[in-house]
């Protein structure tokens, strides 16, 4: 099938590419002629495992190109996506103003009859703005449909490719048909449904794994108090076909471009129809409070950070992706700044977009885990890049100026922490800080 993707940004480019790699004929839009540009040399402006590969080999291949021209796109497609960005406004709303610009800009270029499918998470209703903007500005045959997006940064091309379901919302038969046949070569589970059924699955699939997220995180915190090891109470749990192992790795919260943003849309939704998700406002209270353990756990080994030097590894929200979008090292590390401690840190990826957010003198960006580490008062752990689990700790704790480790992931095991000389702190699970001369303690 002939098919446009208009917004290059995660979305468009994942779902673009890989509806090239399935054999359709795709044309990606931006407006920005700079990144266009970079596509069509072959850079990939953000990182995804496996997306450049696909991107060059398809392109090659004459089966995806990238322009800013919107109107040659939406005359050589059959089917038009709308992938662009709808970022949160100060009250938590979606701000639909990109989404609403691309509709008009379609209805002044609809030539014929067209399928526009929105792939943006956007609220309940949306999809009903779009067919009414485009019908004000054109009189040309089209149909509305919802396929919301549900990858996870760090697998998309896996997620893309192989889904657990794909998501069709819309009242014609014939777009039914015709996006059944566009995405039964990746998956046989297609779930049909009308347009703000569609909008809404979005939204509370992403809130009930936010839900998850925080429920387990505040076992966690029980768990430090009762002396149990959550790890293992996640394990016991995730055993039953009712809950799930999913979702049920404690931590010091989620972060990224689509729990916070969308938790705090369906929050704002559900208050438009005067109803008070009261749930949903814990589970972003619990999040955002999650992430100051690892200051109270700073401040319980070290007591006052002012003049400490700690070691930071990890600042994309998330491992295998540079997305710093509302990571917790961005509001943990301004903390550490605000309490007079000098910063050391370290990721693989994500340095540079983290820079972009906070960039001050009192923050050193080292080219690797030991060099952050070098006579640091204390390292926390933010994000479980593979390669700090293969860090030696017995060269770790000698780096340092004082053996103290922030595990904010639980990357390290019990074993490997009893053989080391660190005073470690996890989430949710017993630590050991070891005091000369007496037995580890449990924290």
């Amino acid at each position: 099938m002939n098919i446009a993707v208009i917004g290059t940004g995660y979305v468009g480019l994942v779902s673009g590419v890989c509806f090239s790699e399935i054999g359709n004929q795709v044309i990606c839009v931006d407006n920005n002629e700079e990144k266009v540009q970079m596509l069509n040399e072959g850079i990939v402006p953000i990182y995804e495992p496996g997306l450049k590969e696909l991107m060059i080999s398809n392109t090659q291949a004459g089966k995806l190109s990238f322009t800013s021209n919107i109107g040659e796109a939406i005359h050589q497609s059959d089917i038009v996506f709308i992938a662009v960005g709808t970022p949160s406004l100060p009250n938590g709303e979606a701000n639909l103003s990109y989404v609403e610009q691309v509709a008009m800009e379609i209805g002044t270029h609809l030539e014929s009859y067209k399928i526009i499918v929105t792939k943006s998470t956007v609220p309940v209703g949306t999809n009903d703005r779009i067919r009414d903007l485009i019908r004000s500005i054109s009189s040309q045959p089209f149909d509305v449909a919802s396929v919301p997006e549900f990858l996870r940064e760090g697998s998309a091309i896996k997620d893309t490719l192989n889904p657990d379901r794909i998501v069709i919302g819309t009242s014609s038969d014939r777009a039914i048909q015709t996006l059944k046949k566009l995405h039964r070569p990746l998956t046989s589970n297609l779930i049909i449904t009308d347009i703000r059924s569609a909008e809404m699955i979005k939204y509370a699939s992403n809130a009930f794994l936010a839900t998850k997220i925080s429920f387990i995180n505040e076992i966690s915190n029980i768990c430090e108090k009762v002396g149990a090891d959550v790890t293992r109470v996640a394990e016991g749990m995730g055993y039953d076909k009712r809950i799930g192992s999913a979702f049920l790795k404690a931590g010091i919260g989620y972060g990224g471009s689509c729990f916070p943003k969308d938790t705090q849309a369906l929050i704002q939704i559900a208050g438009m129809v005067d109803y008070d998700f009261r749930l949903l406002k814990s589970v972003v209270q619990v999040n955002q409070d999650q992430r100051m353990q690892v200051i109270y756990k700073l401040e319980e080994a070290l007591g006052s950070l002012a003049g400490k030097t700690i070691a930071i590894w990890g600042l994309a929200f998330k491992p295998d992706t540079d997305d710093v979008r509302d990571a917790p090292a961005i509001d943990i590390v301004q903390h550490l700044i605000d309490a007079g401690a000098s910063v050391r840190a370290y990721d693989p990826i994500a340095t540079a977009n983290f820079r972009k957010e906070i960039d001050i003198a009192s923050i050193s960006w080292e080219d690797s885990p030991l060099h952050a580490a070098q006579d640091a008062d204390a390292l926390c752990v933010l994000t479980e890049w593979k390669e700090f689990a293969q860090v030696d700790l017995t060269t770790l704790a000698q780096t340092m100026k004082e053996p103290v480790m922030i595990d904010g992931r639980n990357v390290y095991s019990a074993e490997q922490i009893q053989a080391s000389a660190f005073h470690y702190y996890s989430v949710g699970r017993p630590g050991l800080v070891k005091v000369e001369g007496k037995a580890p303690a449990i924290i």
